[in-house]
């Protein structure tokens, strides 16, 4: 098989790509445009395999895609490629209807002229992934989880977009025929994520001793992921899941922002006591605007349905999360050589 990974050179793309190439052997072209969030550095312990090809390309480029169709005959797409982050969304949304919309149309629609073309069992085997995250339907109350079922109320141009981007892939299905799955997932994280997200803004910070920005009083919760098991998720659905459903990807691991940033501080405290309690770095700053207040998703269904389940707890997960980083010093500064920390997300402030 070759199969396609856009947005491979990013933090969950990668981890994807990552193990289709060590663990199933199957040829892997990852897509990627590149931007501030992707990086060669998080393929570079498959870099050397035969099964690894790479593209620079931007999704928005029809001639470029549809060349990529071409040359190389793909039997599965996984889409991940996607602007994501949501504080840049509120300063400049204008790249993420770019990607996350018309990206994401650009890829249906050289898929399906792909997939026309095919004929007999390669025809009848091709999948299209759509991968997309738990924001999409707002925020919850203190009860209850998103369900593939839950009505879709997007609060952040991050999310709007991927919203939009999920109704396109599903109307592909319906309209045309496409063979297309969707799935939503809860917060990741684990190894090579860019240092801009919460966790890794942490760790790194604690290490320096830099002050730990914590938004509001910290008590918005996430479901937590560990990134290597949603790759798992990731190919069961392509290889397994019934065409034409969504299926949530969850960890089961609801946290508080605040609960979070505390475990990371007891793991520092351990490997450097000299410098303990790094607690005293919490500093609460000023809340994201619109700052849903909780997430969790129900994912009995890809339990059930393909046997998916995750292979690490929040305390395992963080505890490798934290070494993992730690480790990879040279890492993050490659990564993150333009990066000034800054914080983004105020613009609906002023």
């Amino acid at each position: 098989m070759t199969v396609f990974v856009t947005g491979g050179a990013g933090f969950i793309g990668s981890a994807l790509a990552r193990d289709l190439i060590e663990q199933a052997n199957e040829d892997v072209v990852v897509i990627d445009k590149l931007t501030y969030a992707g990086s060669l550095e998080n393929l570079s312990p498959v870099s050397n395999s035969p099964h690894y090809h790479f593209v620079q390309a931007d999704i928005c480029d029809r001639e470029a895609i549809g060349d990529l169709f071409r040359k190389y005959n793909p039997s599965a797409i996984y889409h991940l490629a996607a602007e994501s982050h949501v504080d840049r969304s509120i300063d400049g949304p204008a790249a993420f209807i770019e990607t996350n919309l018309v990206g994401t149309f650009v890829m249906l629609d050289a898929a399906l002229q792909h997939w026309r073309a095919l004929e007999g069992g390669v025809k009848d085997d091709f999948r299209f992934l759509h991968v997309s995250t738990d924001e999409v339907y707002g925020e919850l109350g203190p009860e209850g989880q998103f369900s593939e079922t839950s009505p879709y109320d997007p609060n952040s141009p991050y999310s709007a977009s991927k919203a939009g981007s999920d109704h396109l892939a599903r109307a592909w299905h319906r309209t045309y025929g496409l063979p297309v799955l969707v799935t939503n997932c809860s917060n990741n994280y684990g190894p090579f994520q860019f240092p801009e997200k919460l966790l890794p803004v942490v760790i790194l910070n604690a290490l320096q001793g830099k002050e730990l920005p914590v938004y509001g009083k910290g008590e918005n919760i996430r479901d937590w992921l560990y990134v290597e098991d949603h790759a798992k998720a990731l190919q069961l659905v392509v290889k397994k899941g019934r065409i034409g459903e969504t299926y949530m990807i969850g960890g089961r691991a609801e946290q508080t922002n605040i609960a979070m940033v505390r475990a990371i501080c007891r793991i520092m405290d351990k490997k450097f006591p000299d410098r303990a309690p790094h607690e005293d770095l919490i500093r609460f700053v000023t809340d994201r605007p619109g700052h849903d207040a909780r997430y969790a998703v129900d994912c009995t269904k890809i339990e059930n349905e393909l046997g998916w389940t995750q292979s690490l707890d929040l305390e395992t997960g963080l505890e490798k999360t934290v070494g993992w980083y730690l480790d990879n010093l040279d890492w993050v500064k490659a990564v993150a050589k333009d990066y000034k920390q800054e914080r983004l997300g105020l613009e609906a402030k002023k």
